[in-house]
């Protein structure tokens, strides 16, 4: 199992893992507090094949190590060291052609 907590928890998550160990069971238990997280969000992966395909790929061309995984419908998120972020995300921008220096157009609204 693998979870992620603020770092101001870290120290009473750790406590509370050890504390169940006996119970619950596991091998390894490692505290890091140099890690990143990078998230793809959107409705349209439901309707666009090859979303984490392209995602997954270009994230393995760039050499970012992921060292978790979390999906559901319309998420893909990753954790990496956090000194490998950066490069992360300009791999998903590059991959999903989000580099380009056209200025984007956001709208948002509660859609009522």
């Amino acid at each position: 199992m693998h979870c992620t907590v603020p770092s101001v928890e870290g120290a009473a998550a750790h406590a509370a893992l050890e504390g169940a160990e006996p119970e619950i069971g596991f091998a390894i238990s490692e505290d890091t507090e140099r890690i990143g997280k990078l998230a793809l969000i959107g409705a349209g992966m439901r309707s666009h094949p090859g979303v984490s395909a392209t995602f997954f790929k270009a994230l393995s061309d760039a050499g970012i190590n992921i060292n978790m995984i979390s999906t559901s419908e319309i998420r893909i998120s990753v954790v990496t060291h956090a000194d490998l972020l950066d490069d992360a995300v300009r791999a998903i921008h590059k991959a999903f052609d989000l580099d380009s220096e056209d200025e984007a157009t956001v709208y948002s609204g509660t859609g009522r």
